[in-house]
């Protein structure tokens, strides 16, 4: 029979163990600030920073200890009719010398902002749609390699008013961005209208990836560039399966090349969250919306399930749940933990996995 010290040390040592083998349970999520649609970007130092929005005011938030804590946040720029919601805010991207941010007005136009990392200063660059007002729907994506070029791809609807995956990139501080190519043109008259596009970079290779609209399905395709976006290949359908609709369902995806150049998406099709290799069948991995997907080492899938934000690693079957909120965002750190970052009642939070 155990004395009572003895069962106090023996449930001591068991509530040890759990929190040692439950990292995600001892986890806590800290307020970064008031405002909505956050985005990060790592840079090749490990240095993160967060966009979002809060009103018409753009701000950036940075983080040099791998997300534990960020600094107070720095107004980029003020926006008259900055969109945001609805995976509508600004975007970032960032490269070994210099960070980009885009952010899109109501009427139509792609504006950029630029930091030179060893000046610490933002300034307004060019802006990006060369037609003005043809991004009417406000989504884009944006992305780096680590030689400071940034590249962007955005629904346009330039020339008949109809979308359509429009690619742009620029160098260094964005003063100028190259002239814009249209990618891809739906035969029946548009891409899904409201899905944001997703765009991933390494090296010369460039994947866009977009929700189509052909013979009344909504499903996700990707194209490819192994030139740095000069020329592109004929887009290739995701999973094996369909979704017939009629609405919009006004969710796009996500994609990450691995660390051994491999391609994994990430979607939601008829409330049900799909992940896919090119070329494969989709595995269904929950269900939600919104989901995300990121990380070199070991890819992880974000999602929405109402108000509850979960997690699922590649490399296991566990959902993990994050908090409660919406449009959650993730970034593998240098000290391979997962950084969350979420929007909840117009607060953005963060935590890291």
């Amino acid at each position: 029979m155990k004395r009572p010290f003895q069962q106090l040390a023996l449930a001591i040592l068991l509530l040890l163990h759990v929190s040692c083998s439950s990292p995600e349970k001892a986890a806590t999520e800290s307020l970064l600030a008031a405002g909505r649609q956050p985005q990060l970007a790592v840079d090749p130092n490990g240095v993160t920073r967060v966009v979002y929005g809060l009103d018409e005011n753009l701000y950036c938030a940075t983080s040099t200890d791998q997300g534990q804590t960020f600094s107070e946040p720095v107004l980029i720029a003020q926006l008259k009719g900055l969109y945001l919601g609805m995976s509508m805010g600004p975007q970032i991207a960032s490269s070994a010398n210099y960070t980009v941010v885009t952010a899109i007005d109501k009427k139509g136009n792609i504006h950029s902002y630029s930091l030179q990392h060893d000046s610490g200063e933002w300034v307004k660059a060019a802006g990006v749609n060369d037609v003005p007002g043809s991004v009417p729907e406000g989504l884009m994506s944006i992305a780096a390699d680590e030689k400071d070029t940034f590249y962007a791809v955005w629904l346009d609807v330039r020339n008949n008013k109809q979308n359509k995956i429009v690619f742009a990139k620029t160098e260094g501080d964005a003063r100028a961005w190259t002239k814009n190519k249209v990618v891809y043109e739906s035969p029946d008259s548009t891409v899904c209208e409201c899905c944001k596009p997703g765009i991933e970079v390494e090296g010369s290779q460039v994947v866009l990836m977009f929700r189509n609209w052909l013979d009344g399905a909504r499903d996700f395709y990707i194209t490819r560039s192994a030139d740095g976006g000069r020329e592109f290949s004929s887009t290739q359908k995701l999973g094996n399966g369909t979704w017939k609709l009629e609405g919009c369902p006004m969710d796009g995806g996500g994609l990450v090349l691995d660390n051994k150049n491999v391609l994994h998406t990430a979607w939601q099709r008829e409330g049900n969250i799909y992940y896919a290799k090119p070329g494969n069948p989709e595995i269904q991995v929950g269900k939600g919306r919104n989901c995300r997907i990121s990380g070199v080492a070991n890819p992880v899938i974000s999602w929405q399930d109402d108000s509850v934000l979960k997690l699922k690693f590649l490399n296991t079957e566990k959902e993990v749940t994050v908090g409660t909120g919406s449009y959650i965002e993730t970034a593998e750190m240098p000290d391979k933990s997962t950084l969350c970052i979420w929007e909840n009642e117009k607060e953005i939070y963060f935590k890291k996995i």
